[in-house]
């Protein structure tokens, strides 16, 4: 079966067996095209910034860059693969070559999603799409049911997280060519395990984009990020960018057969049209796939807005499927650290309160002042949405990564309490995300690293350092001098996961405990997702709460949960059925009205069966 995603930029195959080359280039005179080693050819002016070639001499595997007015080289900013980094040619690709086998994979509902989060340079020692193809049983036994890969997208250097990529459209060499990602995807698809990738339409990295030299209307003044001009989604010259971030979600899903996306830091889009870019994007998506397979978008989104999460009166998700929920992160770190700088402020008032709302409602702000944003609202009310409309997770590449030193919850948080949040995380109606190594409580530290060099590498230093210069530990220049340089070889090395850890206690009874919990989950709480509705909680004390959920008008489920380590009086006996708890009782409950420290109760009330696995 073949694959191919057509576009009206970049180098195309025609039906002709010829190669149509066609780039945007507004602010040119002219264009130059150079292929292999032949003489330089002068595309064509088609009108609106458009320049176009049909050459009868290149073929896939043709190295071929751009010239602007006699100057600049440039490579292909819609470059299908570009082996020699984001300076140099990029490569032909026929996307027809690759022989697909996973024709019948359709996809899974998103209801049964249990989600892996994976940088591929540090999974595996090699730290390639080869390697992680080899680690693909481990995970499928493990009991995820989807992975996703960290940006992929070319980005300048030998190492990156993956958000400062400049040619979208190619899989960084260093991880291996597109037909090596192509068989790691068709691999996971055989194992029932679905491929999400996160991508990054908000801004460029710091280094290989040319895009403001001969098209600079891909950027807008109007708006500002982060990282400068915003991305032109709403000005002048904004509808050739628009296809430009649509086709490439097309281009992954299509020409590749991932499973999904993760939108990052939508928070930092700037759009005011109607419809904006999320919705054009998320619309085109489901217009394209339709009811053919099982497409998932999701966004991380600061301003937790829940419209974009909104379902029909059939539970049918219109555009987006979840959002990454911080809130839910914040208040269990909060919990298992007793950390409040930062972001954390926000929930170190009540951090069992804002938990129990994540459990029950969604988020925990869902318009409520914030004091760490300068007393600015934030978020939309999202108690009407299901709880699939949320991923949790106790930790990801951020939460890790921004730290100063990288520590994961492993090194942070007391072994009983850990587990107790592990297990009230797992069988949570909302779906849940686990960081690479998080199941057997890896301890390599995952710090930001990149690979840039020379004054660019300087500042990011510097800046990484500095933006820690808030936190009162960091105040004095020996302590902030201490905290790894993310330009440097080692940075990146310490971040690769140690696999043998996980064959050695305590490590091995945390990764049975996690294929324990996950099974239960597929078991138990996935069959019933689509029935849960309503749900409320109860604060017993600082650190323990009682949550449920209504499945049905006599049914419904329950958690007894404390997260600390003084018992809990319960104001009421469990109702329904222990299908799991962290603590065994000779009675099989909760004894004595109390909830003992860092213990989790799991309760089932249904009026039609017994037998809950």
């Amino acid at each position: 079966m073949k694959r191919q995603h057509r576009m009206p930029f970049g180098a195309e195959f025609t039906q002709e067996g010829k190669i149509r080359f066609r780039l945007w280039a507004p602010a040119a005179r002219q264009t130059m095209l150079f292929i292999d080693d032949r003489a330089p050819v002068s595309l064509q002016a088609q009108g609106d910034g458009w320049y176009e070639w049909i050459s009868e001499h290149a073929h896939a595997g043709s190295r071929y860059y751009y010239q602007i007015d006699n100057g600049l080289c440039v490579p292909d900013p819609a470059s299908r693969y570009n082996p020699d980094d984001v300076h140099r040619a990029s490569q032909v690709i026929d996307p027809a070559a690759f022989e697909w086998q996973d024709e019948m994979w359709l996809g899974r509902p998103w209801q049964e999603a249990v989600i892996y989060e994976i940088h591929v340079g540090t999974f595996t020692p090699e730290g390639t799409f080869a390697a992680l193809e080899q680690k693909l049983d481990y995970l499928a036994d493990l009991g995820v049911t989807g992975i996703e890969l960290m940006p992929i997208a070319d980005f300048p250097g030998q190492r990156n997280w993956g958000y400062d990529g400049t040619l979208l459209f190619a899989p960084d060499k260093i991880y291996g060519t597109p037909d090596d990602l192509k068989r790691l995807i068709q691999s996971a698809h055989r194992r029932h395990l679905m491929v999400l990738l996160d991508v990054v339409y908000n801004h460029f990295g710091p280094e290989g984009n040319y895009l403001h030299v001969y098209a600079p209307q891909f950027f807008t003044e109007r708006h500002h990020t982060p990282w400068g001009a915003a991305i032109n989604f709403d000005s002048e010259g904004c509808r050739v960018v628009r296809d430009f971030y649509i086709h490439n979600a097309l281009y992954w899903l299509e020409e590749y057969h991932f499973d999904g996306l993760r939108l990052d830091a939508v928070h930092t889009i700037a759009d005011d049209s109607q419809p904006d870019i999320l919705e054009e994007l998320a619309q085109t998506v489901r217009a394209t796939f339709g009811a053919k397979r099982h497409i998932h978008l999701i966004l991380e989104n600061d301003h937790n807005a829940a419209h974009y999460l909104t379902r029909r009166p059939n539970g049918q998700t219109i555009h987006y499927d979840a959002q990454w929920n911080d809130d839910v992160h914040h208040a269990y770190h909060v919990l298992l650290t007793h950390e409040y700088d930062g972001y954390y402020a926000d929930y170190a008032d009540a951090p069992i309160r804002h938990l129990g709302r994540c459990l029950t409602e969604g988020f925990a702000y869902q318009g409520e002042i914030s004091a760490y944003r300068h007393g600015e609202s934030r978020g939309e009310p999202s108690v009407y949405l299901p709880p699939s409309a949320f991923v949790a997770f106790l930790q990801n590449h951020d939460q890790i990564g921004n730290r100063a030193f990288g520590e994961r919850l492993a090194t942070l948080a007391a072994p009983e309490a850990l587990r107790a949040a592990t297990i009230l995380f797992l069988l949570s109606p909302s779906v849940p995300l686990l960081f690479m190594g998080e199941e057997w409580g890896a301890r390599e530290s995952f710090l930001f690293f990149c690979g840039f060099s020379g004054e660019l590498a300087q500042a990011v230093t510097i800046g990484r350092r500095k933006e820690f210069t808030r936190f009162e530990r960091f105040h004095d220049l020996v302590t902030c001098e201490a905290i790894p340089d993310p330009c440097a070889a080692s940075t990146f090395e310490r971040a690769k996961l140690n696999w043998q850890a996980q064959h050695h206690p305590p490590h091995h009874e945390w990764l049975a405990l996690y294929q324990e919990l996950l099974a239960l989950r597929q078991r138990v709480i996935v069959p019933r997702l689509g029935l849960l509705r309503g749900g409320g909680f109860e604060v017993l004390t600082s650190h323990a709460l009682r949550a449920s959920w209504q499945l049905g008008d006599e049914t419904g489920m329950s958690v007894y949960a404390n997260l600390g380590a003084t018992p809990a009086r319960l104001t009421a006996s469990p109702q329904g059925r222990l299908f799991y708890g962290s603590r065994a009782d000779v009675d099989g409950q909760l004894s004595s009205g109390n909830l003992l420290g860092f213990t989790v109760g799991w309760y089932l009330k249904e009026s039609d069966r017994e037998d809950y696995g």
